[in-house]
């Protein structure tokens, strides 16, 4: 018997959902969608993923070649918003779902410095102001007014000066109608191979009679030992960074630098960063590889990512597994409800 409701090693060739899941006919569209982690995770669950808006060609490309949506809006979330050609079928949705960018909410970032600043994630990619992007967000919501939204962000959104902008997307929220709930999460708790804290910011229409949101995970941890690809005994360390791959002790990184960090054959992973991957192995001189990124990402094993790198796609990406998981519980607790107490009143 699998331990956990959704596995974090699987293919797309597996097909949704997942073992053991109904399909649904609750609908689901994205916006900042990267490589589909959130989508993956939905269709996991059993829902209708219709697809979604991504700023970065390459990235929506690869996105298309995986997911093959009904719909994509390859441009800028602003430009997105002021479309008024938009199918019925985006104004009817049960779930909207948004992963604003958040490096400069990030605790390991500039925050205060880059807040009000224009930045370019990508080379080719528009130029974008960063920190209100989660508002732009809360304006799609709005607009398309779907029966529960979720927006993801870093935990760093809900500490220090940055809790203001927690309180504003509540208030924002809540004045348009929807009852907001904030939790933070770790994927670790989830069934994902990774110790991955998010926020995640879920409403549901004020109009629905509904109990609030319990979101409890107690999965059984998955360790680094346990993804580890020991058939891979490279040596990839560069001359420069070799000293502190000995320097490092497992499980920690060398002094403050991230991006030398040797994982612990018996502790949970670090959190996969889009720049850095997630470190280094701790027996063998080389970097965590692709093969166990993507199981420490819970990313489909034939997932195809073209030209881009792995672990920039996964560390920007919500682990599928820890999307499928809030889908679920959103399904069971919330939308189930929802459509009973609908066809109840139609039987009337």
């Amino acid at each position: 018997m699998n331990k956990h409701l959704f596995p974090y090693k699987w293919n797309l060739a597996d097909g949704y959902p997942s073992k053991n899941i109904l399909k649904n006919n609750y609908n689901v569209f994205g916006t900042f969608i990267c490589g589909g982690g959130s989508t993956m995770g939905y269709k996991l669950a059993g829902f209708n993923h219709l697809g979604g808006v991504e700023i970065d060609p390459p990235i929506a490309d690869v996105y298309k070649t995986n997911h093959n949506p009904k719909y994509l809006y390859i441009e800028d979330i602003r430009e997105f918003n002021k479309r008024n050609d938009l199918p019925k079928e985006l104004y009817n949705l049960d779930i909207l779902d948004g992963s604003p960018p958040c490096s400069t909410f990030s605790m390991a970032g500039s925050r205060e410095k880059a807040w009000g600043k224009e930045k370019q994630f990508r080379e080719g990619q528009t130029n974008q102001t960063l920190d209100d992007l989660v508002f732009v967000y809360c304006d799609t919501i709005i607009k398309l007014q779907p029966k529960v939204f979720l927006l993801e962000n870093v935990k760093g959104i809900i500490q220090g000066n940055a809790k203001v902008y927690s309180k504003k997307i509540v208030q924002k929220m809540t004045e348009a109608g929807y009852n907001v709930q904030v939790f933070l999460l770790n994927a670790a708790s989830m069934g994902v191979p990774q110790k991955r804290e998010r926020v995640f910011f879920i409403g549901h229409k004020k109009e629905f009679n509904l109990s609030k949101l319990k979101l409890e995970f107690s999965e059984v941890a998955i360790t680094f030992g346990e993804v580890s690809d020991h058939s891979d005994k490279t040596t990839n360390v560069t001359e420069m960074y070799l000293k502190y791959w000995h320097q490092a002790k497992e499980g920690k990184s060398v002094g403050k630098m991230m991006c030398v960090r040797k994982q612990s054959e018996n502790k949970v992973s670090y959190t996969v960063l889009g720049s850095s991957g997630v470190g280094y192995h701790n027996k063998y001189i080389r970097e965590v590889n692709d093969l166990e990124t993507k199981l420490i990402g819970t990313y489909p094993l034939d997932y195809n990512f073209k030209s881009i790198e792995p672990k920039y796609l996964i560390g920007m990406s919500v682990p599928p597994v820890m999307a499928a998981q809030i889908a679920n519980q959103i399904k069971i607790q919330w939308l189930d409800k929802i459509y009973k107490e609908f066809l109840l009143k139609a039987a009337m």
